[in-house]
């Protein structure tokens, strides 16, 4: 395979923002029900640190309670994710299907890496119909270290990818990019963050920015 784009999920795809509050919320309101937590829902908190693996997540709002906890409360927080996602409360980026159709029409294999949970990313798959266009969804979960430079390179090595660019909003994706030799696509999108963007070789405010990258890099024709 000579040429592949790789798209990190959260803050890149799928505006997370639209189901996170609520989910949020409703995972706290069970925690402050349950007499676990007394305080506001950390939601600003969270926001900072999108885009992380869920074990950093909830070390993260939750760092004075046990494993015990944390790991129930990831587990309604998921639960809230999916019935939102299914009840229609969330939204795709702008041209996101446009963008798809765009690569699919070029022949270039189109792929998914992400730290959410394999059940998660297929409910947006499937709400969404991505899966027409999307080759394959790849999750952190189906790898031992947890770092998304391995799973990149997990899709390269699986797909005997020589060439590629990786999309994401966060430095996560960026240096998984680069670990790999691929090019490195920043989006400038909800949870970006400039200082983490500025390590990437191209930034985007619109997802449709990438034709005019691939033209750049690949000679692709528009």
């Amino acid at each position: 395979m000579n040429f592949a784009m790789i798209f990190d999920m959260d803050g890149t795809l799928f505006q997370t923002d639209k189901i996170l509050e609520i989910s949020l919320e409703n995972t706290f309101e069970e925690l402050r029900r349950k007499d676990l937590w007394e305080k506001e829902t950390p939601i600003e908190n969270y926001r900072q640190i999108m885009g992380v693996p869920l074990s950093v997540v909830w070390e993260t709002l939750l760092p004075a309670q046990s494993e015990k906890i944390r790991a129930m409360a990831d587990a309604f927080f998921q639960n809230q994710l999916i019935e939102n996602i299914q009840n229609g409360s969330g939204e795709l980026y702008q041209h996101v299907e446009e963008l798809f159709a765009y690569l699919k029409s070029k022949n270039i294999p189109i792929f998914i890496a992400s730290n959410g949970l394999p059940a998660y990313l297929e409910s947006i798959v499937t709400y969404f119909h991505l899966d027409q266009w999307v080759k394959e969804v790849f999750s952190i979960q189906h790898i031992q270290s947890k770092d998304k430079a391995d799973l990149v390179r997990s899709i390269i090595e699986k797909y005997n990818i020589q060439r590629g660019a990786v999309v994401g909003d966060r430095l996560s994706d960026i240096k998984a990019a680069k670990s790999n030799g691929f090019h490195a696509i920043g989006c400038r999108f909800d949870f970006a963050q400039d200082e983490e963007l500025n390590y990437s070789d191209f930034i985007i405010d619109d997802l449709m920015q990438i034709k005019e990258i691939l033209k750049e890099i690949e000679g692709i024709k528009l």
